[in-house]
């Protein structure tokens, strides 16, 4: 019995050993050179500078993948670069792409959060958009799929009304929430369900915030 006792401990310690291993193996894989500024011009619009990146895991596979927000004087655009690394080659692969409003009040966020990556952005002039989208990699499309996004529109001079509109896209469904202007301030409105269809919206597809909140119809 003793001996038994002993084995059971033995083999106890090598599994204990072998789980925390594996972390330490998946930190130690060799990375793809860190991209700079002038490797990323082919990625962006003509003459356009780095506002924003994020050097992250976004594909969950333990290599450091590439976010960016880029723009110049008439466009701007986020661009996600996987990483790669095998016994022959290693680099970068752009697995997403999407236009963003052209007059930033500030530079754009970029976060990874489980696994989700998070793009908050502000965009207007003295009628405000501020927007969060939440994508997550899919390993069968090898594509970016927009899973959430949560826009609004208000002013910041109290000129007229508010909208925010906030949509799961896994699920389908869609809540609106409307703020009318008045004499004493915004007066809140009843929020709206709605259901919205379901099939996958890639990064290249990402509605911009004004197509969902319907400003400049």
């Amino acid at each position: 019995p003793v001996e038994r006792a002993d084995m059971s401990t033995r083999l106890l310690s090598v599994l204990i050993l072998t789980m925390a291993a594996v972390p330490a193996l998946a930190a130690d894989r060799i990375q793809p050179a860190r991209m700079n500024a002038e490797d990323l011009v082919p990625y962006m619009p003509d003459g356009a500078e780095i506002e924003t990146r994020l050097d992250a895991d976004i594909t969950g596979d333990g290599l450091r993948d590439l976010v960016f927000v880029a723009r110049n004087d008439e466009a701007r655009v986020l661009k996600v670069l996987a990483a790669y690394a095998n016994e022959v080659d290693m680099g970068y692969d752009p697995v997403g792409e999407m236009r963003m409003g052209v007059s930033p009040l500030g530079s754009a966020s970029l976060s990874v959060k489980k696994g989700v990556l998070i793009v908050e952005d502000l965009d207007g002039g003295t009628t405000a958009i501020p927007s969060l989208y939440r994508f997550r990699f899919d390993p069968k499309q090898t594509k970016m799929r927009l899973i959430g996004d949560d826009v609004s529109l208000y002013s910041r001079t109290n000129a007229h009304d508010s909208t925010s509109i906030s949509t799961n896209r896994l699920t389908g469904v869609q809540i609106v929430k409307r703020s009318v202007v008045g004499e004493d301030g915004y007066s809140d409105q009843p929020e709206q369900k709605k259901k919205i269809g379901i099939s996958p919206v890639w990064m290249e597809g990402a509605p911009l915030p004004e197509d969902t909140l319907g400003f400049g119809d």
